[in-house]
């Protein structure tokens, strides 16, 4: 039999953080290399020699690239001397990064463990905008839409609740809102606020999809209308025309991820705050 390549890799990385930034940038690099599947161990605050010893005794027990973000310069150099012996290669993956920005601001880097975690005005922002996203999912408080940046709006299953999770990660606050033909949004939705108010659908085919497993999963044989591809294409348009007849732009998510709809959600609020017109927004939503 032809000798054949193993179809996964194992994947080390090494953080004396969370792990959340090198994780992130690993699944990035991953994902081009469809064929190989990556086996993750995840070390995350590694700050001790005592921990390191214990995550390389795991990298020669699974062999493969290591990938670390450790600011001490002890245990960097003992990453790499170990992974010299090892024979396996090892990146510390935002040296490029920091030699870049110490090159053009001509000054040395001052290291900080979990520097990105810091407990500043930033962090707490972003946690009031999860507490506001939380209490404002799915039009809960609708009195109170004057305080959002964004209010999403769309019809059941168009991933309007993690949509508005990620903005809030992101420190946006953000409420969402159900459509429902023949139900009149919130009052407060037509009154005078500064939030950016965007609509989120989808194909019928694809809301069909997911309404149907959701009703399998809730073991509700009473819910034929919510999953009648008729019925959803009439919400649809629904939704359409009430975006258009306000000026909203829309977004179709039907093959879109939830990071990619608040990426463009974000994009048009900037275009918006910059001085777009409400014809620019749309046409970009609908790229």
């Amino acid at each position: 039999m032809p000798n054949t390549a193993p179809s996964y890799f194992h994947l080390h990385l090494i953080s004396d953080a969370t792990g959340e930034t090198l994780t992130t940038m690993a699944k990035a690099a991953a994902v081009q290399y469809a064929q190989m599947r990556p086996i993750e161990h995840v070390h995350p605050l590694v700050r001790t020699d005592k921990q390191l010893a214990r995550v390389l005794q795991e990298v020669e027990q699974a062999p493969g690239v290591v990938l670390y973000t450790v600011v001490k310069t002890e245990l960097v150099e003992e990453i790499e001397r170990r992974c010299r012996e090892l024979k396996v290669p090892c990146l510390h993956v935002l040296q490029p990064i920091m030699q870049i920005f110490e090159s053009y601001l001509g000054a040395p880097k001052t290291p900080i463990v979990a520097g990105q975690h810091v407990l500043d005005a930033e962090y707490f922002a972003r946690i009031d905008a999860l507490n506001f996203a939380m209490a404002h999912d799915d039009g809960q408080l609708p009195e109170d839409l004057n305080r959002a940046d964004i209010i999403i709006l769309g019809i059941s299953r168009t991933s309007k609740t993690p949509t508005s999770i990620y903005l809030a990660q992101r420190g946006y606050k953000t409420a969402n809102l159900p459509l429902v033909p023949g139900i009149e949004p919130p009052a407060a939705l037509s009154k005078p606020h500064t939030a950016f108010v965007v609509g989120l659908v989808a194909s019928a085919e694809r809301i069909a999809e997911i309404r149907r497993n959701r009703v399998q999963l809730i073991g509700d044989r009473k819910l034929d209308d919510y999953v009648d591809r008729t019925q959803i294409t009439e919400e649809i348009q629904y939704s359409r025309r009430l975006c258009a007849r306000h000026g909203w732009p829309v977004i179709d998510v039907t093959r879109r991820s939830v990071e990619e709809t608040a990426a463009t959600i974000i994009r048009l609020l900037h275009d918006r705050r910059g001085g777009a017109s409400e014809a620019e927004q749309q046409e970009t939503s609908n790229a």
